[in-house]
């Protein structure tokens, strides 16, 4: 047998570790056969012990998903943890009264907090400023996103036209200062003219501007001579670096003069344009016979307003004209972001989107026609031809700071020269002169009443405060849709101002004085009233 052994290879060895030993357990009794030698073969077999009815579970592998969600749900506790360890030692050592950034921030965001606390009177009384304000700065930065996203989805499924930047073509004059204004005229000639109209534009305008679709023959009709210009930094225009509505209204007595208006004019204001027409009227009043203003935009913060003035004012604004009105009064810089990515974008687009405009269906049917569209993009490309925003900041500002008058300062009155006892008793002889103030020519005020970008109680302001102003209410007329390509509406506004047309003059007759028309215009206005 010891000769057996050692004649065992090491693969029947390892054979004699995994042979079937025989031994069978079955209840009590032990079964015990003689072992075979089987191959080196492993052979699973189940324990006759085990009970049948027990199925063996077999553990189904893990998928790639449920590691995905385990690896996740791993990081961010320990994520979670990090930032409540960092927020300890924040707490420990940087927000303790002794650290240096407590010290050196605790009285400057005091302060801030102190100012910044009255807004806390428009949260319900049931909310902690600490928790709200947060939320509303959070729910801010999530409008501005949807805001960028719907503008970018608007534009992506249509056919954008490119802004073309034509070649310079303006007559310009020099100014005293040494800027140069470009300027634009139609109508009769200077030698010619019954009347001179000079017509400012408003905002995202340009010289080009003036009266939409109007015909030189209706202006050759009247006698008309209409003169629109760039305002500074607009179009042609040189910048002025200090400007504001006194330095307009002298830009434009000053253009008068150097296109030989030596007597009075009239002035046209249109929407946003009207702001340089009040200003003609408050420091040029000498130089005006009259004012013609549509839909006329006078500053929303004016504090003569009465509350449900101002209230109704603003209901008809959208909300990204309301922040556009804000930033431009708080915060002018934060504007050069929205600008960027509207009119100065590089692309055109409708003038209710660039402009954050609510419209009326006249309106909206308008500036669909082609007719419209063609003038708008013209009117734009001259306008941004220069490629900064810094004006149209000015101008935007302009519309909604302090003006240095208000309206209440154009009201007709009467002032006597001197004060006191004194006074008293030269106004008992008749010794004392007295003279009239404010301004003192006609001012016809068109206003539409579906008007959405100017409302009617901005017109309704102005009949309060200048009670000598007619203004010819239109009813279904929008903002656009009575002052734009209406052949009509502009033949009734010029007879409204110069009653019959006469013609232009002749050239052996002397050009009369703008006092003329301005009498006429004051008969007008006294037979409305």
């Amino acid at each position: 047998m010891a000769d057996v052994a050692v004649a065992k290879s090491w693969r029947d060895e390892l054979a004699s570790l995994v042979e079937d030993s025989g031994i069978r357990f079955a209840g009590d009794a032990v079964e015990i056969s003689a072992p075979t030698y089987s191959t080196p073969a492993f052979e699973e077999k189940r324990s006759v012990y085990e009970s049948p009815a027990i199925e063996e579970v077999v553990a189904e592998p893990e998928s790639f998903k449920d590691q995905i969600e385990g690896f996740a749900k791993a990081w961010g506790e320990m994520l979670l943890e990090l930032m409540r360890g960092c927020r300890d030692v924040v707490q420990q050592s940087l927000l303790t009264e002794e650290s240096y950034i407590v010290q050196k921030t605790k009285g400057p965001l005091a302060e801030a907090s102190r100012r910044l606390s009255v807004l806390n009177e428009f949260l319900p009384e049931d909310r902690d400023p600490v928790h709200a304000w947060p939320v509303i700065f959070f729910v801010f930065i999530l409008a501005l996103s949807a805001l960028s996203v719907n503008s970018k989805q608007e534009t992506s499924g249509k056919l954008v036209k490119e802004v073309h930047i034509h070649p310079p073509s303006a007559t310009r004059i020099l100014l005293p200062d040494g800027r140069h204004m470009a300027y634009h005229e139609i109508g009769v000639p200077s030698n010619k003219a019954r009347y001179s109209v000079i017509a400012p534009h408003g905002f995202l305008s340009s010289r080009l501007g003036g009266i939409p679709g109007v015909k030189v023959s209706l202006l050759e009709e009247f006698g008309i001579r209409l003169v629109t210009y760039d305002l500074p930094g607009f179009g042609e225009s040189d910048p002025h670096p200090e400007r504001n509505l006194n330095s307009s209204a002298l830009d434009m007595q000053y253009l008068a003069d150097a296109l030989g208006v030596n007597s009075k004019f009239w002035v046209l204001g249109y929407s946003s344009g009207a702001i340089h027409a009040w200003a003609a009227m408050k420091f040029i009043p000498d130089r005006v016979a009259g004012v013609a203003m549509f839909s006329p935009f006078i500053n929303p913060y004016e504090s003569s307003m009465t509350k449900e003035e101002t209230r109704e004012t603003w209901n008809k604004w959208t909300r990204k004209r309301k922040l556009t009105y804000y930033l431009a009064r708080r915060s002018p810089k934060f504007l050069d972001y929205f600008y960027r990515r509207t009119f100065l974008s590089g692309k055109h687009g409708q003038i209710d989107k660039f402009m954050s405009l609510s419209l009326g269906q006249k309106d909206k049917a308008l500036i669909r026609e082609p007719a419209f569209e063609e003038f708008w993009h013209r009117d734009v490309e001259e306008s941004i031809r220069q490629g900064s925003t810094k004006p149209f900041i000015e101008e935007a500002s302009l519309q909604v700071s302090n003006w240095g008058f208000s309206l209440v300062d154009l009201q007709v009155q009467e002032k006597c020269s001197g004060k006191g006892i004194l006074s008293w008793l030269k106004f008992g002889y008749g010794q004392v002169r007295c003279e009239l103030t404010g301004f003192l020519g006609p001012v016809h005020i068109w206003q539409g009443l579906d008007d959405q970008v100017v409302p009617l109680q901005m017109t309704d302001y102005i009949a309060r405060i200048l009670p000598r102003v007619v203004v010819h209410k239109l009813p279904d007329e929008g903002h656009f849709s009575y002052f734009f390509f209406c052949d009509e509406c502009h033949r009734q506004m010029f007879l409204t101002i110069f009653r019959s047309p006469q013609g232009p003059l002749e050239e052996s007759i002397e050009a009369p004085t703008e006092e003329d028309g301005e009498q006429e215009a004051a008969n007008l206005d006294l037979a409305a009233e």
